[in-house]
């Protein structure tokens, strides 16, 4: 009994001590420097939010509200709304600096510019010149520290008086991003506000600190945004790299957090995991602007550390994007309270506690910045001029990329090229390279002659030998491999054509009326949308088996047959529809006049009826939000099609009958035995269920599935128990890109033009091939490894494995994929493998 009396006392305490703390803590004076003084004319955070800072998660629309009053009383302060998210929530931007610069603000951009371009920026001299640092935070919604500590740095900034703020904002331009991630903030600042008590409970096991699924990291479609810097498919994303270009700063930091019994960390990071195309002066000065946060936190006695466990290898993080463009990323992770106040080994850990230190972190930068501002430019400069001259000596001169029968993949690609501001050229005429033959009307070509010359070749290269063995994120992202384009390394440029400057991706069209039959090659990306509308509007379509010739136009497997009799709409009406459906999908339907070809005839019975597809997604606890959400943006967003999300906490009370196809993420989720069995009956009366990544285990395990799986057995031999984390860390593979065998004949792979396919590949699930090789008809190649790192025993366990099987249960389908055909929002060329399983299952 003494011992639960002492118990109880202790918590108590603790809870007392957290509640006085976090007190005092909420105070202005616990996060602003008190050796100034501050123009009682700008507004306080408090006084718009309604709550002292830290005292509550920030709303993201206080947030907006709290930017514009502040913007409103200060002449150092404009603000913009770049755009919307996709909940309509505001992307603003404030750029900070002094009134003086706010007047010439426009000049002093284009000046900076100049900077980067080597032909100009030997003649400017950057001793006056503005350095530009963009602070961006809480791109995951619910590292929420970073966004509330915007709010005392805009007030800072704002207010601050004395010789020391007018020489930083006369000497430098800020472009404060307050949230990164506005709808996921929202979610997160919810979850957090309804569940704090009043007397703060610190209990780590209290709900406060346990979001429902998803949880507020990702974006509405539960995208992880700090991915899609480079690839650039999301609103948030699109607005962001804009400002990146137009300003093209000198720093840019990317404030996060981390598990809460962590500390604080801030680059440099594993200095052996650094892209080779990242200059090692980059680093260097990232080490040296180090120097400043460790002296800041030293300061107020905040724990550190830096140089371990994050990389600067994939470009397409916030904190490594700016590496390959002539700047500084900075990653900051803070322990997270992930509540108002949590227990954790260090301690309770105060939610204003990880707002100050990233606060202080924000100053630490500038002041590194300030004093460190011309061998910042100066190395801005070099970038550019020393890019330059590699090039030069570079083999290559330009990349061209095409696809004769989908140029809406290419469109998007050219697309992204053009949102990172590299340019794009059509080819002077066709012209023949590595067997390929390039087209005109179909290629773009990307000169290695200008000054993104680096983000070029991080965009196109293949690489597959690597200083070190571990990754925080992917190994490769080859964009033409991702895309499924062919495309090839010149030598010459002299097939570049005009340059590109009103880039539109091309109209659909009808070919011409017809009375009898409209024809739909499925190469081409939206085709999905438009047989979609079609079947959604009631008309009949059919999916070609085999090739055929008509006229003196040859039809691949899979072309879709839209007869004109026998349809709910008259020919007329039909004509005017099918109109609409190329317009809005951009994509060609040929209107033929005779059934009669060279192969199968329009009338064959190797034409097969087309189901309208009703397809529900499985969500919720146990399946990860990032593989659903690109699946339900790919829906939604790319094809506009509806597909339900069925949450697995209700699941066992759904009918599975209204339904023609399930698709599984990857998932450990937990079914009731009762719901196993019920799936298992619809799958054998006829419906097909579709399983990614751990979702291919789970199905097998639950007899969905008969596989066969291969297992690589690696020993620990000669490692230290210092090196045992390496050693198991080299044997997964994290994200690379692989080569495939296709049957074209076979439905998963209609639409694709050519015999060979780049595959990701993220899991080490390994399928040993069907032993009828007509079931294997994606299969990967004896030299699989186009770029990315793969250990060597994985390497050759994954040789001529498969990606891909399907096999029938009672009347159904069951389709697996060991990988993610989504990836990112980015990896176009895949796409339709899933769309393939949606429509043509029944013929598989």
């Amino acid at each position: 009994m003494k011992n639960y009396f002492l118990f109880i006392f202790a918590v108590t305490t603790a809870i007392v001590h957290a509640q006085a703390q976090a007190q005092s803590q909420f105070e202005m004076s616990y996060h602003l420097p008190q050796s100034i003084s501050y123009n009682k004319n700008i507004p306080t955070p408090e006084s718009v939010i309604g709550h002292k800072v830290g005292e509550w998660h920030v709303t993201h629309d206080k947030l907006v509200e709290y930017m514009k009053a502040v913007a409103k009383s200060s002449d150092r302060i404009t603000i913009e709304d770049r755009g919307k998210t996709y909940e309509g929530r505001s992307l603003i931007l404030l750029t900070i600096t002094s009134p003086e610069n706010q007047k010439n603000i426009e000049s002093i951009r284009l000046n900076h510019l100049k900077i980067t371009d080597p032909d100009v920026s030997i003649q400017l001299s950057v001793d006056t010149m503005p350095l530009v640092v963009y602070q961006g935070f809480s791109i995951h919604g619910n590292e929420a520290s970073g966004a509330n500590a915007s709010l005392l740095l805009a007030y800072y900034l704002a207010a601050a008086e004395g010789p020391e703020i007018e020489k930083l904002l006369d000497n430098t331009v800020i472009l404060l991003d307050p949230s990164l991630n506005p709808d996921g903030l929202q979610r997160f600042s919810y979850w957090a506000n309804t569940n704090k008590s009043e007397n703060l409970n610190t209990d780590s096991n209290d709900r406060e600190f346990h979001e429902v699924w998803p949880g507020g990291r990702f974006n509405h479609y539960w995208f992880d945004m700090n991915r899609d810097w480079l690839p650039v498919q999301l609103p948030e994303s699109k607005v962001r790299i804009e400002t990146f270009r137009n300003w093209m700063p000198n720093i840019l930091t990317d404030h996060h957090e981390m598990g809460s019994n962590s500390t604080f960390f801030f680059q440099p990071g594993m200095q052996s995991r650094v892209h080779p195309l990242t200059p090692k002066a980059n680093q260097e000065l990232t080490k040296e602007i180090g120097n400043y946060h460790a002296k800041a936190l030293d300061k107020i006695g905040s724990f550190y550390y830096t140089e371990e466990n994050y990389d600067d290898y994939y470009y397409g993080k916030g904190s490594t994007y700016p590496d390959v463009n002539g700047a500084i990323g900075i990653l900051f992770e803070q322990g997270s309270s992930r509540g108002h106040a949590q227990e954790t080994i260090n301690g309770v850990l105060t939610f204003p506690f990880t707002i100050r230190n990233q606060f202080t972190t924000s100053l630490s930068t500038l002041e590194a910045g300030k004093e460190m501002r011309v061998k910042l430019l100066n190395y801005q400069r070099d970038f550019y001029k020393n890019a330059n001259s590699e090039t030069s000596k570079n083999s290559i001169k330009a990349y061209v990329f095409s696809d004769e029968k989908d140029d809406a993949k290419a469109f998007h690609l050219a697309e992204i090229l053009n949102r990172h501001k590299i340019e794009i050229h059509s080819i002077k005429s066709d012209f023949n390279a590595d067997g390929v033959n390039y087209k005109k009307e179909h290629s773009f070509i990307v000169p290695t002659n200008q000054k993104n010359s680096r983000l070029i070749s991080g965009i196109f290269e293949k690489r597959t030998t690597f200083k070190d063995s571990l990754f925080y994120d992917i190994s490769a992202w080859t964009f033409p491999l991702a895309f499924n384009l062919d495309y090839s390394e010149l030598k010459t440029t002299v097939n570049v054509g005009d340059l590109i400057t009103n880039l539109q991706l091309k109209e659909g069209n009808v070919t011409a009326r017809s009375s009898y039959a409209y024809l739909m090659e499925w190469n081409e990306y939206y085709t999905p949308k438009a047989l979609n509308l079609l079947l959604q509007k009631g008309l009949l379509a059919k999916v070609g088996m085999k090739p055929f010739t008509l006229g003196n136009r040859q039809f691949d497997y899979g072309t879709i047959l839209i007869p004109v009799q026998n349809q709910s709409l008259n020919e007329n009406e039909l004509y005017s529809y099918l109109q609409e459906v190329a317009q809005s999908s951009n994509i060609t339907l040929t209107g033929v006049t005779t059934g009669l070809t060279v192969g199968i005839d329009l009338g064959s019975n190797y034409f097969e009826i087309i189901k309208k597809p009703k397809v529900a997604l499985i969500v919720g606890a146990g399946v990860s939000p990032s593989d659903a959400g690109e699946i339900w943006h790919l829906f939604d967003q790319r094809y506009q099609m509806n597909i339900t999300k069925l949450d697995v906490e209700y699941i066992s009370r759904v009918d599975f009958s209204k339904y023609t196809t399930i698709i599984i993420p990857s998932t450990r989720m937990k079914l009731s035995e009762n719901t196993i069995k019920e799936l298992m009956t619809w799958v054998k009366n006829g419906g097909t269920i579709i399983g990614y990544k751990d979702a291919v285990t789970w199905l097998s395990t639950n007899k969905f599935i008969d596989l066969e799986f291969l297992k690589s057995k690696v020993e620990a031999k000669n490692i230290s128990f210092e090196q045992k984390e390496d050693f198991y860390g080299a044997q997964e593979i994290g994200g690379a890109i692989f080569e495939t065998k296709l049957d074209r004949s076979h439905p998963i792979n209609f639409g694709f033009k050519n015999d060979k396919l780049a595959m990701f590949r993220r899991t080490e699930i390994f399928i040993k091939p069907d032993s009828l090789s007509y079931n294997n008809p994606i299969k990967y190649t004896n030299s699989p490894l186009l770029s990315g790192y793969i250990s060597k025993p994985n390497l050759e366990l994954l040789k001529n494995t498969v990606p891909f099987q399907v096999k029938k249960l009672g009347s159904g389908r069951v389709v697996v994929f060991t990988d993610n055909t989504n990836f990112r929002a980015f990896w176009f060329g895949t796409n339709k493998l899933l769309m393939n399983a949606v429509f043509f299952s029944k013929s598989m």
